[in-house]
């Protein structure tokens, strides 16, 4: 649930760059790596409370950070290394959107990787 369409649709499509499929009203749907993404606010009113989240895998973690900062996207965290896997290591970074629910950039690195991290926050 959203509190604001408007706000809503220009994060999820100026900010994070999704493609829009379409809007009807309140309603508004975005195409996330081929799954229908629906944000809608309530017609009750109800206050919005902020779940879930949404993880994007991205090829460099330092760069999307980097975009997405030149785009207003405020950061949660710096990307960190959240767990060693066998044939690689797993980074990741948050931000929220503008109801505050919760973004996730991963990278499956190769093992050993070292981001850039002197401009990713």
């Amino acid at each position: 649930a959203i509190s604001d369409p408007d706000r809503s649709e220009t994060f999820y499509e100026e900010v994070l760059g999704l493609r829009k499929l379409y809007r009807f009203g309140t309603l508004v749907f975005f195409d996330c790596a081929g799954v229908p993404l629906l944000l809608d606010k309530p017609e009750d009113g109800s206050p919005i409370t902020p779940q879930g989240a949404i993880y994007f895998k991205v090829p460099d973690i330092t760069i999307a950070v980097a975009g997405l900062k030149k785009k207003g996207a405020t950061f949660v965290d710096r990307p960190h290394l959240i767990a060693p896997m066998p044939d690689h290591d797993l980074w990741m970074t948050f931000i929220r959107d503008p109801d505050g629910h919760l973004i996730a950039l991963m990278m499956e690195a190769p093992k050993g990787y070292s981001p850039s991290l002197e401009n990713a926050l």
